[in-house]
């Protein structure tokens, strides 16, 4: 609770806790790997289990591998998602590290390719957004997101991208002034840094969204975030049945949401980046994908997180049990 004691006082925060409140569940959706590139189909089904788990599918995201993917690959990842989901709500990731031009252009075009499929584009931080200064950042997204439908910005800490980048406290004041900027995916894994996020958005515009992006904290849903999180493609059906409890006040939220933590914890322990290899040992156990193996380079986890893995899935199908 150091940080929390930092910029609020213990009371404060219990006094921010929103019970009953309805919880938007967004969810990255892992790309799983087979003989060596990604497996679309077996993609495409991630992506329906999702939506019918009642989450928000999120696609081209880091738990999508959205780094290892060519350009062309990633029109194909959106083109899944047009077709599984047929008009209902997806986000996807618009990356523009590997293209060239003028950075405004490249990520007007990578969002224009996701407003034309029905999706809402977050702007993936690259390297070179980190090296603007935050009056840049501001005038860079408000020139992307001029007389568009809409997108999301996504603050990403380096230890899930050496490009990644959280914004200083200005910077976020400017893009909630930005009427199309919708809101914010925070990924610092720091408490106290999004508690001051929500503390700037009640302040400034409430109807701005915060989507916790912390793994390891995601009872942040408790004191207003909403989520855009990669732990939830472990377990979609968990995480919409934790929300369903918070949003009724059934007191079964905190077992559940206990459980989930347990699975972040491990999975997304150093080297934080391994916890795509994580879930995808976790879906190959329920049966969600054909293997497991991450893609040539990528950071991988021991055979013997298997056996954990396996006994943290049945603690939550446990908690499942309406028994």
């Amino acid at each position: 609770m150091h940080d929390a004691h930092a910029a609020h006082g213990l009371g404060e925060l219990v006094a921010r806790i929103r019970p009953g409140r309805p919880i938007e569940g967004i969810s990255a959706v892992l790309m799983p790997f087979a003989g060596g590139g990604p497996d679309l189909p077996c993609f495409e089904r991630l992506v329906a289990r999702t939506a019918a788990a009642g989450l928000v599918p999120a696609v081209n995201m880091d738990t999508g591998y959205v780094d290892r993917l060519t350009p062309s690959q990633r029109l194909d990842v959106l083109e899944i998602a047009r077709r599984v989901l047929r008009g209902a709500r997806f986000v996807a990731g618009a990356y523009v590290e590997d293209e060239s031009g003028p950075l405004a252009a490249r990520y007007r075009r990578a969002c224009e390719a996701i407003w034309s499929r029905g999706g809402t584009p977050i702007l993936f931080p690259c390297t070179e957004l980190g090296r603007l200064d935050g009056g840049e950042v501001v005038s860079l997204f408000r020139q992307v997101a001029s007389g568009s439908p809409g997108l999301l910005a996504f603050e990403l800490g380096e230890v899930f991208a050496s490009f990644g980048r959280i914004f200083d406290r200005a910077t976020v004041a400017g893009l909630l002034a930005i009427e199309e900027v919708r809101g914010l995916k925070h990924s610092s894994l720091s408490r106290r840094l999004e508690w001051e996020r929500l503390e700037l958005r009640d302040t400034l515009r409430p109807d701005f969204k915060i989507y916790t992006g912390n793994d390891l904290a995601i009872d942040m849903v408790m004191y207003g975030s909403d989520y855009l999180l990669g732990l939830s493609t472990f377990a979609p059906e968990a995480f919409a049945r934790r929300d369903g409890y918070w949003r009724e006040g059934d007191p079964r939220f905190f077992e559940l949401n206990d459980r989930l933590q347990y699975l972040g914890s491990f999975a997304f322990r150093p080297p934080t980046r391994a916890y795509r290899h994580s879930a995808a040992q976790f879906l190959k156990l329920g049966g969600h994908v054909a293997e497991d193996g991450p893609p040539p380079g990528a950071p991988v986890r021991p055979q013997s997180d298997v056996a954990v893995l396996a006994e943290i899935g049945r603690e939550i199908a446990a908690s499942l049990d309406p028994g």
